[in-house]
């Protein structure tokens, strides 16, 4: 359903106070509020999806996302470091590699979610 900007216009200006203090009551502080849309600015680069989708079907070095994803080592780690720094990603040295994983399963629910809520109407 498309809709335009007379779509979301109330032509009744009265506040219904009850809703709105009630919702008040519930609203989390502006410190977590900003720190959850800096999160999903991480969502926001289609590097990152990639590298995230990845890690999700398996544990990988960053020359296998590289291989796997087209791209050079050094872009893939720029990416890797931003998700870890986001704790999103969390990895571990096995020898000389470094493994990287997603940092646990709220990441998973994330993803699935998110491309559930895409995949919707396809």
């Amino acid at each position: 359903m498309d809709m335009n900007n007379n779509d979301i216009i109330c032509e009744d200006e009265s506040i219904h106070n009850d809703v709105v203090e009630s919702v008040r009551g519930h609203m989390p502080d502006d410190d977590l509020l900003y720190d959850l849309a800096d999160l999903f600015k991480i969502f926001s680069d289609s590097t990152r999806i990639k590298i995230l989708f990845a890690l999700k079907e398996a544990e990988m070095c960053v020359h296998d996302i590289a291989e796997l994803l087209g791209m050079n080592q050094s872009a893939i780690s720029h990416q890797l470091r931003i998700l870890k720094q986001s704790k999103l990603v969390s990895s571990r040295r096995e020898g000389k590699m470094v493994m990287c994983r997603l940092a646990d399963d709220h990441v998973r629910g994330i993803l699935a979610q998110g491309m559930e809520h895409v995949s919707e109407d396809r």
